[in-house]
């Protein structure tokens, strides 16, 4: 006989709950309050941030060990018995990953609102990630938990039959949620290795073990009140700063409330900056390097031999005229970085053309911070049409996000944890309630970053800027670089170069808060980038094991075997993960918005029609999921730098409409649906060998019903 559909929960359950979680806030306090007296008494900030890196992973690896289980229903889904409000606590730290917590304020400072033709502008994330959860709220969690189901998959199983389905579903769900996973561990070694200063690659290895310790032994049901935990961390660690700033510039710590009046000061900057005599020296000798750059990339051979004879004849100068060791050994390194072949030269080059013409561009290459879209829709053919991309990319890209949260496979899985189909839809409101005490912030911290930076740190003296900047171009220079571009000692906007990765990290250094508040804002960090990473490894993994063989044939039989093998997967997965990360391949922002394209064209076209209309069948959703999955892909690939300069492409040549790949979803969404559809209608279902699962289904008391 079925469970019943309805977990109860009893109050003394609930009671226990909010009295673990109000004894963890407790000493998180005392722990934040403690590390703060240590400072003042003179506590090295070497010791700081290890302190807080490990004392933070510590507690949630307890978690992860006291919430152990082979229970297969516990592992999977927690037992289903989370209630509403942790279960959306849990979601919204599942959801705040390391690109919402340390990019989203970058995005929004580099970008400004709505971006320029080739970036989308950072509030687009902000629009798009909220306006997905009302989606999710609305049209696809209440259907997903009245199933009773563990997984995506499961609904394409469920809902199709067949193995085809499911096999495609779950493997989509391997590659979003392997490019997603990618990003968060990208995070971690950022973090861990700004913490504690290691290498990199040192501290993505860190980072990795507390992953594994909160998810390998517990699954879901670990990972969730580990996730309970972490919102607590990076909501303190992101309301903190931003408030100490907000207070420090405009005297009231409510950020979200009173930044506004700040734009109107970095509006006031930013026409100075463009017309600041020091700032057009400086543009000029970005845009003499261009063109250098370009000279050279006319013959790549030719230029190769002439450089490397130019920087041997200069060292010979030095030595001659009698020059100190670190002059010489500048320009040796020089002369090691030029390239032995072609390819490769033309490669670097290309890229670093295209850098310096960007930060030839007013501003650093940075759009004013207040301006809709960049160009003009009534100055002329070429302002028209970067308008018009401008204005396309934003809202691409807010659709994909959008349309992405509705088919991130770890996200909904969240909501198959809750006790019944009511505290589902309470649980999603409580997500949007926790996601949006700090997404209101987010703006906020942008603006007073912006001003804080163009109002102190811009025009200061070279000799004067603070140790941080030093410490942060060191870790790595596409953080942080700056330089003194026209060598009047004066650090002008366009001779810093921030990236969109640290802007949060380093908002205490750049707020002259104390050290206390630095290793709060990492530790908040690395919860962020832990909490999703653990849901994004179970999701792996579980397609893996559970959703490729859902008969358990060639695998485990018993539900206790198919949970260790699960844990084994998780494993090996996140080892891969770790050492893709190690080579960096892209920002945390574009590998997360590639990841909710991917989702997007995969999932959301299947699930959609497969609620609302009762003829399409299996292998209309087959065909479509296959070509949705097949246009985004392919556009991403034929539009990747690398995939261009390999084969000498003009680097926007592929764009349609000059959309940028990673909104691909814009053009795999359409293209499901219209190939479901036309299949659907084609194909007829006698054809199919059709069963009564290929009609809607509701679950009641663990029966499965046709019909809405």
């Amino acid at each position: 006989m079925s469970k019943p559909m309805e977990v109860v929960i009893s109050s003394a359950y609930r009671w226990r709950l909010h009295r673990n979680v109000l004894i963890y806030v407790v000493f998180l306090l005392a722990l934040i309050g403690s590390m703060a007296w240590a400072e003042r008494m003179g506590l090295s900030r070497n010791l700081i941030g290890p302190i807080f890196l490990f004392s933070t992973v510590m507690i949630y690896a307890l978690i992860g060990i006291s919430g152990r289980t082979t229970d297969e229903d516990e592992y999977y889904v927690a037992g289903r018995r989370i209630p509403a409000m942790y279960n959306g606590m849990a979601t919204a730290a599942d959801w705040m990953s390391a690109a919402s917590f340390i990019s989203l304020a970058g995005a929004l400072y580099l970008q400004g609102f709505s971006g320029s033709g080739n970036q989308p502008g950072g509030l687009a994330y902000v629009m798009g990630w909220t306006g997905g959860f009302c989606l999710v709220a609305l049209l696809i969690a209440p259907h997903l938990r009245a199933m009773r189901l563990y997984t995506l998959p499961d609904y394409f199983d469920q809902r199709y039959g067949g193995r085809w389905p499911r096999v495609i579903a779950a493997l989509a769900s391997v590659l979003c949620s392997f490019t997603y996973v990618v990003a968060q561990i990208y995070g971690i070694g950022l973090i861990a290795s700004r913490l504690t200063g290691v290498q990199f690659e040192i501290g993505i290895l860190l980072g990795l073990g507390g992953v594994l310790l909160c998810s390998f032994l517990g699954g879901m049901r670990a990972i969730t009140w580990t996730q309970v935990a972490q919102y607590i961390m990076l909501l303190l660690a992101f309301l903190i700063p931003v408030s100490w700033l907000a207070y420090k510039q405009l005297g009231n710590p409510v950020a979200s409330l009173v930044y506004g009046s700040q734009l109107s000061a970095i509006a006031s900057i930013e026409k100075r900056l463009m017309d600041d005599p020091a700032e057009l020296e400086v543009r000029h000798e970005y845009a003499q390097r261009a063109k250098l750059y370009a000279l050279r990339l006319q013959d790549v051979d030719a230029s190769m031999k002439a450089l490397r004879l130019e920087l041997e004849e200069k060292i010979r100068t030095l030595k001659a005229q009698g020059a100190d060791f670190a002059s010489v050994a500048q320009v040796r390194r020089e002369l090691l970085a030029v390239p032995y072949e072609a390819s490769a030269a033309r490669e670097q080059w290309t890229r670093a053309m295209r850098d310096n013409l960007e930060r030839a561009r007013p501003l650093g290459g940075m759009p004013p911070h207040t301006q809709a879209f960049i160009g003009q829709p009534d100055g002329g053919l070429a302002q028209e049409k970067l308008f018009s991309e401008s204005r396309l990319n934003f809202l691409a890209l807010v659709f994909c996000l959008m349309i992405g949260t509705a088919g991130l496979p770890h996200l909904l899985t969240r909501f198959y944890t809750s006790p019944s189909v009511a505290e589902t839809r309470s649980s999603v409101a409580w997500s949007l309630f926790f996601i949006g005490l700090i997404y209101l912030s987010v703006p906020a911290l942008a603006v007073l970053v912006k001003f804080e930076v163009l109002n102190t740190l811009v025009g200061s003296s070279f000799a004067d800027l603070p140790s941080w900047m030093a410490q942060w171009a060191r870790l790595d220079s596409a953080l942080l670089e700056f330089s003194d571009v026209n060598g009047d000692g004066i650090l002008q906007l366009g001779e810093l170069k921030l990236g969109a990765d640290m802007i949060m990290l380093a908002t205490p250094e750049l707020g002259g808060m104390p050290f206390v508040v630095s290793g709060l804002v990492a530790a908040g960090g690395l919860a962020a980038a832990l909490s999703t990473a653990d849901g994004l490894l179970l999701t792996i993994s579980n397609a893996l094991v559970r959703d490729m063989r859902p008969n358990g044939v060639n695998g485990p039989k018993s539900s206790e075997g198919r949970v260790i093998l699960s844990k084994f997967a998780l494993l090996a997965v996140a080892m891969l993960a770790a050492v893709v990360a190690a080579f960096k391949p892209a920002e945390i922002l574009a590998l997360v918005s590639a990841s909710f394209s991917l989702a997007a064209s995969a999932f959301f076209p299947g699930m959609v029609l497969g609620m609302v209309w009762h003829r399409v069948h299996r292998w209309a959703v087959v065909l479509g999921m296959l070509s949705g999955l097949g246009v985004t892909i392919f556009y991403m690939v034929v539009n990747a730098p690398g995939f261009r300069q390999f084969w000498a492409l003009d680097p926007y040549g592929g764009l349609w409409w000059g959309i940028q790949p990673l909104s691909a979803g814009v053009f795999g969404v359409p293209v499901g649906f219209a190939v479901m559809v036309l299949a659907t209608w084609l194909i007829p279902h006698r054809l199919m060998g059709q069963n009564l699962r290929s009609q809607p289904i509701l679950a009641d008391r663990g029966n499965i019903y046709p019909g809405l």
